[in-house]
């Protein structure tokens, strides 16, 4: 029969066994961490390498192409305003039409009848207010007991500002007498502002140019 181990060489082997598996765990969680840094390190450099590999396969910036230019005689002028040559003449054309009506006037008939021939030409809006807009009405009834009849003339005679939306003419009026005491009078230059409603032009104010209009017509 084997002899039994004394208590010394029973703590001795027991020491032993101990050592060795403490070490054991250490070697063990060493190599596990080991494993899981080497495919991050693996997935860093292919990362590396895939970012170098698409800058290498980023084309150049283009050259700016150069722009076409114009020669002067090729010029089309009209192109750069925002309105066509047949809008600025339609517009014109209302535009003396208000001023030429806004001259005429038959003192024998009611002053309504007088601005109602000038709303004709105007937006809705303003042919609310465009009573106010004339001063005929301070002389009527002095030119209604002469049985006057005055007939309007009007000329277009520039372009004081225009944008996207509206023009503004000056136009010049005259209003010649019939009846009356005197035979013609210049009623003076108007900025007549015009705007689109209705696919039509309109006069949408009307006040004497001297006192700056520029036609905002939004």
């Amino acid at each position: 029969m084997p002899q039994p181990l004394s208590d010394g060489a029973q703590r001795l082997v027991f020491g032993i066994l101990v050592v060795a598996l403490v070490a054991l765990g250490i070697y063990l969680s060493v190599a596990g961490l080991r494993g899981e840094e080497e495919p991050e390190q693996q997935q860093g450099q292919a990362s590396g390498d895939t970012a170098g590999s698409d800058e290498a396969q980023q084309p150049e910036p283009a050259a700016p192409s150069p722009i076409p230019t114009t020669d002067a005689a090729d010029m089309s002028v009209m192109d750069w305003f925002p309105f066509s040559e047949e809008d600025f003449q339609a517009a014109a054309t209302v535009a003396q039409r208000f001023g030429a009506a806004y001259g005429t006037i038959d003192y024998t008939q009611s002053p309504e009848a007088y601005y109602d021939s000038l709303a004709a030409f105007t937006t809705a809006d303003y042919a609310r207010t465009v009573e106010q807009s004339s001063g005929a009405g301070a002389l009527w009834g002095e030119m209604a007991e002469q049985e006057a009849v005055a007939a309007g003339r009007a000329n277009v005679e520039s372009v004081r500002h225009f944008d996207d939306e509206s023009i503004v003419f000056v136009v010049r009026t005259q209003s010649i007498v019939e009846g009356g005491d005197s035979a013609a009078s210049d009623l003076g230059d108007f900025a007549v502002t015009m705007v689109r409603e209705r696919g039509e032009w309109r006069v949408f104010d009307f006040q004497p140019a001297e006192a700056g209009n520029l036609g905002d017509g939004g």
